[in-house]
Order: structure tokens, then C-alpha cells, then sequence
């Protein structure tokens, strides 16, 4: 039997203490500051307020208080935070957890730097613990899980990914059960960026299900040749990336593939992009949508600058990139949903 301590009690860190404890380790759960009331349901409850099932039995709940106490010894710990929690995990958790720790996080994101660069979490992390004289064993998971399928036990597919095999050999070991399936990868920036990129064209996917609900009625039914020509725009816009960032395995790519998939079909993301094909502003999208956290916003507009800076240096061609253009035009400059068809086609002549 393992410790393990996740810190971070929203919906996917939560899920993860029930694969975690029903391989019988000791799961403790730690809230951020800002999941006090979730901590405390918990408690009360031993469910968390937005699932409906119970955590399995004889899991252990702690307010960020004291987290030091639910790091004692820990054999892996979870980062549950999101993308939104960054900073504070890496200023106030990290500095806590003994180099010899392995760290699995759920963070997914993207930072453009000024050159033009995309940097992912575990990186940033790695390098500010490095400027502080540490080395910590930072590892991360990617791929298509939402959280409440997870607790409802569907079968999962998911990649861990970290600089050392051995290690994530290990966490697959911990982890793994009859229904959540872990690949491995040490490909890091290859699984960050895949389950990143994801969210920003899942969002220009979702779009089209809100033109067609505004052209054709709220109570239409389901367009999906629309949603389907923007997926494949979509696969090809994050293959150009993905090769601008020497990611080449196929394996990799097709995690953030299937991670776009199933963020089309539920979920913030979806419904961000519904509101705005339907003609919303994104100001008014985000008030509909009253304070729900968006990481696809964030992501859209990071990689977007990321890719107009390389244009700039003659290194990319924001004409290779016409869907993740537009969806930044949308959430920066609040341009209508007008999505640019035919700049999604092409020829092929052999």
C-alpha cells in the first residue's frame, strides 16, 4: 500500500482518488484555498458536491491548512489543480514535496514566452524549482478523461508522461485499474501540448452546433457536417504545431486527438463556444456562463500570439492556421462568428 496525497479538490483531482483508492492505497485529499466548501461536503458527506457517487470508503480530507501534515510520507502526490492554479502550486506546494517525490499532475496548458515559444507546466515548474536548487520528479497526465465518467467507471485511456520510464512505470503500477488505462510517454512536451492544444480548437469545433442553433432554431436537430469539417481543420491546424514543435510520434498526437473529441461532446469548453456561435460576445458569454473558470480561452489566445510572433520572425504562416486565427480574432478583438470555410480547403495533386 502507497500514500498518496492529491492536492486539489476539484472534479478531477477528486476523481483520481477513486482509481487511486480502490487499489487500496491511503488517499489523502487536499483542498486549495478556494475548495474549503468542497473539503467540507466531503467531510460531511464523503462525496464530493458535484458527483453522484460516494468516494470509496476510507479516504482522508484535509484543508490546505494542513497540507503539511498530509505530506508526510507521501509515496506520489497529485496536483489537481487547473491551469488558473499554477503559480500557487509551484510557489506553495513544490517547495513542499522531498525531491524524491514523485509529482503526477492533471494542469493542462500552454505559456508563450516573448520569442515566440510555447512552454508547458511541468517545464515552467522544472525550471523555477532548478533556480531554487531542486530537482523534483515532475510527471503529468494527458488524454480524453472527464471526470464524472471517470468516477462512473467507463473505460478511460489516458497517457502519464515524465522524463524517467522507470518512473512512470511505477505511477502506472499505482494507478491503473480494470477501467482507467495508462500509456506512457517521455515525451513530455509531446503529451502537454496535445492535451493543450485541444481545448482551443474544441472550443472553434463547438462554434458551429451555436451558428446552426441560431440559423436553424434552438430546438433544430444536430448539424454535424459542420462540427466534422471543423475537426479536421482542427486535427490538421494541431499537427502543424505539433511538427513546429517536434512532436512526431503519432502516439502522442492522437492523445490530444482524442482529448478534442470527447471536449467537443461536454463540458465549459462546449458550452463557451455554443454561446458564441449563437452571436454572443464573449463578454456576455462569460457572464452567461457566470464566473465557470475557461482554460480553452486562455490556451486559444497564448498559442495564437505564439503563432503571429513566429510570423512575424518569418519561422510560421498565419494562413496555416485560419481556425485557431479566427477563434483568437473572436475572444481578443470580439469579431462575429464568421467562420472562414473555404480557407479550409486544399489541393492535393500527385
Amino acid at each position: 500500500m502507497a500514500i498518496i496525497t492529491i492536492v486539489g479538490a476539484g472534479m478531477m483531482g477528486s476523481a483520481l482518488a477513486f482509481p487511486a483508492r480502490e487499489n487500496g492505497h491511503e488517499v489523502r485529499l487536499v483542498g486549495t484555498p478556494l475548495d474549503r466548501e468542497i473539503i467540507e461536503a466531503c467531510i460531511r458527506t464523503n462525496r464530493h458536491p458535484k458527483f453522484t457517487k460516494d468516494f470509496p470508503a476510507g479516504l482522508h480530507f484535509f484543508q490546505i491548512e494542513s497540507l503539511c501534515e498530509a505530506l508526510q510520507n507521501a509515496d506520489l502526490v497529485i496536483g489537481g489543480v487547473s491551469s488558473f492554479g499554477v503559480d500557487w502550486f509551484g510557489e506553495v506546494v513544490l517547495p513542499q514535496i522531498g525531491e524524491q517525490t514523485p509529482v503526477l499532475t492533471v494542469t493542462k496548458g500552454l505559456l508563450d514566452t516573448e520569442e515566440g515559444g510555447l512552454l508547458c507546466y511541468p517545464d515552467v515548474w522544472d525550471a523555477k524549482m532548478k533556480a531554487q536548487g531542486r530537482h523534483m520528479n515532475l510527471n503529468a497526465i494527458g488524454g480524453p478523461c472527464t471526470s464524472y465518467e471517470l468516477v462512473a467507471h467507463d473505460q478511460t485511456e489516458v497517457a502519464f508522461c515524465g522524463r524517467d520510464i522507470h518512473t512512470l512505470r511505477k505511477l502506472k503500477e499505482l494507478m491503473q485499474t480494470d477501467y482507467y488505462h495508462i500509456s506512457l510517454s517521455t515525451d513530455v512536451m509531446g503529451i502537454e501540448s496535445a492535451v493543450a492544444l485541444k481545448n482551443g480548437y474544441a472550443l472553434g469545433i463547438a462554434l458551429t452546433i451555436g451558428v446552426n442553433q441560431k440559423q436553424f432554431g434552438m430546438e433544430s436537430e444536430l448539424h454535424f457536417n459542420s462540427q466534422a469539417a471543423v475537426f479536421g481543420q482542427a486535427v490538421k491546424e494541431m499537427h502543424g504545431l505539433f511538427s513546429h514543435l517536434g512532436v512526431c510520434s503519432i502516439e502522442n498526437m492522437t492523445v490530444g486527438f482524442g482529448d478534442l473529441y470527447v471536449t467537443v461532446y461536454g463540458g465549459r469548453t462546449r458550452l463557451i463556444g455554443v454561446l458564441l456561435g449563437r452571436g454572443l460576445s464573449i463578454e456576455a458569454a462569460k457572464k452567461e456562463l457566470n464566473g465557470v473558470t475557461l482554460e480553452s480561452l486562455v490556451v486559444a489566445e497564448r498559442v495564437a500570439r505564439a503563432v503571429r510572433k513566429c510570423a512575424a520572425k518569418g519561422t510560421m504562416k498565419e494562413a496555416d492556421f485560419p481556425l485557431l486565427m479566427h477563434v483568437d480574432d473572436i475572444l481578443t478583438k470580439n469579431k462575429a462568428v464568421q467562420l472562414p470555410w473555404e480557407d479550409f480547403t486544399f489541393e492535393v495533386s500527385k
